[in-house]
């Protein structure tokens, strides 16, 4: 009875039995990479906070809501400076969406009928040149929602008593520095003005009373007839 199964031939098997041997060879790769460092330009920032989440930024020419992309976004702050910025990449490409500086006069709002939501305006560099973008972000949770938006106020509000106090330590040098010139121009008119040993050794003046000049010109009148 003949058989279904292909027949293999003896010279297929003893090349497929060759290509299982392991001859043990080693190839030596051709080129060879160095390790690179790769820099995000975070090194120097401490992160406040990171959540994974879909950005949305508003067109104004469409009149409509555009997706920017879905990724983690960062509050991170400067080491030395203080400064705090908000840093969205996108998870796949890395590519920055979003960044800019919080600000004083940040705020965050809930979007109207999604409490997973929120949208803020912000100058945003992240196209390589600032813009007044208005975004829109969507959490996976409500919770993180909320923990985005009091971690935004209260980092907004801090920089707002940093800016006060650099403007109070701005005045008070400005009043320093004018009380300083105003004690210089106080002790150089002092010395400027006569003393008193000045005033008593100035010799006095050649001219004669009038008193006197009077009677010497009674003297010099004849008396009338």
């Amino acid at each position: 009875m003949a058989s279904n199964e292909p027949e293999h031939s003896r010279e297929e098997e003893e090349s497929a039995a060759a290509e299982d041997e392991d001859t043990g060879a080693q190839v030596a790769p051709i080129i060879k990479l160095e390790e690179v460092a790769v820099t995000t330009g975070e090194e120097n920032e401490d992160p406040l906070l990171d959540l994974k989440a879909k950005l949305y930024r508003f067109d104004k020419e469409g009149n409509q809501w555009k997706e920017r992309g879905a990724g983690s976004v960062k509050l991170l702050k400067h080491k030395e400076t203080g400064k705090v910025r908000l840093v969205m990449r996108q998870s796949k490409t890395l590519k920055i969406c979003a960044n800019h500086l919080i600000v004083p006069t940040m705020t965050v709002q809930e979007h109207s009928g999604n409490e997973k939501s929120c949208v803020w305006h912000a100058a945003d560099f992240a196209d390589g040149e600032l813009k007044n973008e208005m975004f829109c972000m969507r959490f996976a949770s409500v919770e993180n929602c909320k923990t985005f938006m009091e971690k935004v106020e209260e980092i907004a509000e801090s920089q707002k008593s940093n800016e006060e106090n650099k403007d109070a330590s701005a005045a008070a040098g400005l009043l320093e520095k004018l009380s300083v010139e105003e004690k210089k121009e106080g002790e150089e008119k002092v010395k400027d003005e006569p003393t008193k040993e000045e005033t008593a050794s100035t010799p006095a003046s050649d001219a004669t009373p009038a008193k006197e000049k009077e009677t010497e010109s009674e003297k010099g009148k004849e008396p009338s007839s």
